[in-house]
């Protein structure tokens, strides 16, 4: 078990006294039976008024309205967790799912509804001839398939830190052959649905004292992966970026259908374009105690 202490600090600095609008906060972490929150703090300025509320994926958000205007606005979050993911996990599969294709059944397929089907248009097709390159043999090994798919997605995409909004769709990301983790897990969890698995995207943080990992700053950094459903096992992260699997160094903070919808801060301001001078993010992860 690892006790890490996350600080997370954004910073948009304007020209002059901008009226600033409401801004949605993804902040706090998912607790699961890996990861135990034990504090978490949030601090604002100017003051706002925090709403709290869970969205339709059990994901806490904060609402934040202002009453003054500023040519500054941090929101700093401060958290404690204990991570007790295994670095070697084994998944309990279901017998009906360790091998590909099964069908999801009764609830499981009622309730991932769109998480099971692809978003993006692919009205040729491409992802999914590029995608069924993977499957070895009819049937596979579930677990394996899963696994060479994010490790041919990793061999495929280079990974470049990018820090320009929005998310390459997949098959932009395919053409280009480079991306961010978000990007990079975009493509991961369209090309696994487009075989009929339930995925979801994940945004949170990576724990990586070692500075080994891509998409880390340091000794930790904001990070993107995907979580896949498959029965008995449950939902299994994929870090597709680092080719991992498991969740041993990752602090899931919000889970979605589309990436978009796991924004860690969003808002804006009412003036000009040119009134934003900068914006900054900086994150810390550090393993509490010697």
């Amino acid at each position: 078990m690892t006790t890490l202490n996350i600080s997370h600090i954004t910073t948009y600095r304007y020209g002059t006294a901008v009226a600033i609008g409401p801004h949605r906060l993804m902040l706090r972490p998912r607790e699961t039976r890996d990861l135990r929150l034990i504090a978490f703090d949030l601090q604002i300025s100017p003051s706002a008024r925090i709403d709290w509320a869970q969205d339709v994926a059990g994901n806490a958000v904060a609402s934040a309205t202002f009453d003054t205007s500023s040519e500054l606005l941090c929101i700093q979050s401060r958290m404690t967790v204990e991570l007790s993911a295994p670095t070697w996990p084994i998944f309990a599969i279901a017998a009906s799912a360790a091998s590909y294709p099964f069908r999801y059944e009764g609830d499981h397929w009622t309730d991932l509804g769109p998480l099971a089907q692809p978003q993006y248009a692919d009205h040729a097709g491409r992802l999914a001839r590029w995608v069924d390159c993977f499957v070895m043999e009819w049937p596979t090994d579930t677990l394996s398939l899963l696994k060479d798919v994010a490790n041919g997605v990793n061999a495929w995409i280079n990974y470049q830190s990018r820090s320009s909004e929005g998310t390459q769709g997949p098959l932009e990301t395919l053409d280009r052959g480079w991306g961010s983790c978000r990007d990079i897990a975009v493509l991961f969890a369209e090309a696994v649905r487009t075989l009929g698995f339930g995925a979801r995207l994940v945004s949170g943080y990576l724990h990586d004292p070692a500075e080994e990992n891509l998409g880390s700053s340091g000794a930790g950094s904001t990070h993107a992966w995907v979580e896949v459903f498959v029965p008995g096992a449950g939902w299994i992260a994929f870090d597709p970026t680092n080719r991992s699997v498991g969740a041993a160094n990752l602090i899931p903070v919000a889970v979605a259908r589309n990436i978009v919808q796991v924004t860690p801060v969003s808002g804006g301001y009412y003036g000009r374009g040119c009134d934003l001078l900068s914006l900054e993010v900086g994150v810390s992860v550090s393993v509490d105690g010697p």
